[in-house]
């Protein structure tokens, strides 16, 4: 099986009440969780960009993959993340660098194709439309910072996607947070979202709700049907990457199964790993 994966690497400082520390963040944890769970049969292909002076944090993982599509460039975003306990994070960026370069690729050679919009700017509505009038298979979409726009002091605050019809237009199978959720539509209620989201011809929706688990909402036999599944209970949780881990652990399993609830019990199963540092 070959799998593209696309979006920015960042370096991320992270604050807390209990530690400061500088890691290397964004796509370097949906590579990660992938290079654990893919077979000997499977090659996963990395469209991203990396800098002379942080590429040791990411090296380890990124060698792993198939890099052809990794660009070299002077600088790779810095992201500084306030962890605060029971709220949303705060993020404020630096060195947001351009758009991925997506022109040099085959994408019918590939299984499944996973975006993960890391600073929102990985990618353009029209870049996106070019895969998709190139490829038929599966497209994956974690939308995270596409749901915060960008401040003058470069802060991200949630806000209404613009144009997300033309995304969804595009897309297979969707992931949000419940905050991200309501960045989709002007609607106010999750049902409401859900039915307009599936209306544009997005097959997949998976709504991850934190410590108290996740949900998936997919088509069954013409009606949309939905599988909770709660979360255990995990004292100190790693929480940052967490739903980069759970999107590539969905995003594998569902392109070899096609199962929306089998893939959300590996998806909850391998987060709840990562969160007792048991998984990376």
């Amino acid at each position: 099986m070959k799998l593209l994966v696309i979006g920015h690497a960042v370096l991320d400082f992270i604050k807390s009440d209990d530690e400061h520390r500088k890691s290397a963040g964004g796509i370097f944890y949906t590579i990660s969780a992938l290079n654990r769970l893919k077979t000997n049969d499977d090659e996963i292909y990395l469209c991203s960009q990396f800098d002379d002076e942080t590429y040791s944090y990411f090296k380890p993982e990124f060698e792993k993959v198939n890099n052809k599509f990794l660009e070299k460039v002077e600088i790779i975003p810095r992201v500084h993340l306030n962890l605060q306990q029971g709220s949303e994070r705060h993020e404020s960026y630096e060195n947001i660098t351009n758009n991925l370069s997506i022109n040099s690729l085959d994408f019918s050679s590939f299984n499944g194709i996973l975006i993960n919009m890391i600073t929102g700017f990985d990618i353009t509505l029209e870049q996106l439309k070019y895969i998709r009038n190139n490829y038929s298979g599966s497209i994956y979409i974690d939308i995270h910072t596409l749901s915060r726009g960008l401040n003058e002091d470069y802060r991200r605050e949630f806000r209404l996607i613009p144009d997300f019809e033309g995304w969804a237009k595009s897309l297979d199978i969707i992931q949000v947070n419940q905050n991200e959720l309501y960045t989709l539509s002007h609607l106010k209620n999750e049902s409401e979202i859900v039915d307009q989201i599936f209306e544009f011809g997005v097959k997949v929706l998976c709504v991850t709700k934190g410590e108290l688990g996740a949900r998936v909402y997919y088509k069954n036999r013409n009606e949309i049907s939905s599988y909770f599944i709660t979360a255990r209970k995990i004292d100190k949780p790693n929480i940052i990457g967490c739903g980069d881990v759970f999107g590539a652990s969905f995003f594998y399993s569902y392109i070899r199964s096609k199962n929306a609830m089998d893939s959300l019990s590996k998806a909850v199963a391998t987060a709840e790993q990562f969160v007792e540092n048991k998984f990376l």
